[in-house]
């Protein structure tokens, strides 16, 4: 009994400590009057990465030809990006696909024709200025099946922090513009937060475009970054 009673004094002494604790901790008020300010900033680079994705489509009579003929064609894909110098690294395995073929004749029944065997891999190209010619070597050791490219910065934070200086001069700007129309002044930042910008989609590109030319000619263009910012601030 002696100590249940020592244990509810000791739960009784708390209480007042815990609330007079959570009274104690400090609330953000804003005195004055709260202005919300979405600004955005934007930087263009030349992109110095490639990227395509590529493979090999075949057809055969039986599945296991199919699958062969297409890993023989596969893998005379890959020495032809070797031999460009495209990094072993850089080359990734996206999808292998099997798939029965029929043939579709009106008023008749499906025909069953093979199989037909599809493998595609992701290429990052690192030697952006030559995409044109690697593609070209690709279509040469085989490539039936060309989607992209889309290009990427290899490094964008740099360009990605002068965005946000910007982002951040235009939401301040912003602020003082609405503070001198209302006769008030900025005081301070209240609260900040980023959300990244939209990048460029992917250009199309199949091997028919390619055939017709006698080289393939990627043009890499400007790529924008950009960083918006929205921004609290307090004015009085």
């Amino acid at each position: 009994m002696k100590a249940l009673s020592a244990l509810a004094l000791f739960a009784a002494a708390m209480i007042p400590a815990s609330a007079a604790l959570a009274q104690a901790q400090p609330t953000a008020t804003i005195a004055g009057t709260r202005l919300d300010v979405v600004a955005t900033g934007e930087v263009a680079r030349v992109p110095d990465i490639v990227l395509i994705n590529a493979g090999v489509s075949t057809q055969a009579p039986t599945a296991s030809e199919a699958i062969r003929a297409n890993a023989v064609q596969i893998e005379s894909m890959r020495a032809a990006l070797r031999r460009a110098g495209v990094d072993a690294r850089d080359i990734q395995t996206s999808s292998v696909n099997l798939n029965p073929e029929w043939r579709h004749t009106p008023n008749r029944a499906p025909q069953f024709v093979g199989y037909r065997a599809n493998h595609m891999v992701n290429v990052r190209f690192r030697d952006a200025a030559n995409a044109g010619r690697i593609l070209d070597a690709l279509v040469a050791a085989g490539a039936n099946e060309l989607n992209g490219p889309t290009f990427e910065v290899e490094r964008p934070e740099a360009a990605l922090d002068e965005a946000r200086t910007q982002a951040l001069a235009a939401a301040r700007a912003r602020a003082d513009l609405y503070a001198r129309a209302l006769g008030m002044r900025v005081r301070r930042i209240v609260s900040l937060s980023e959300a990244g910008g939209a990048r460029p989609g992917p250009m199309s590109m199949t091997r028919m475009d390619m055939a017709q030319n006698a080289a393939t000619n990627i043009v890499l263009g400007e790529q924008t970054l950009s960083v918006s910012l929205t921004v609290s601030f307090e004015l009085e």
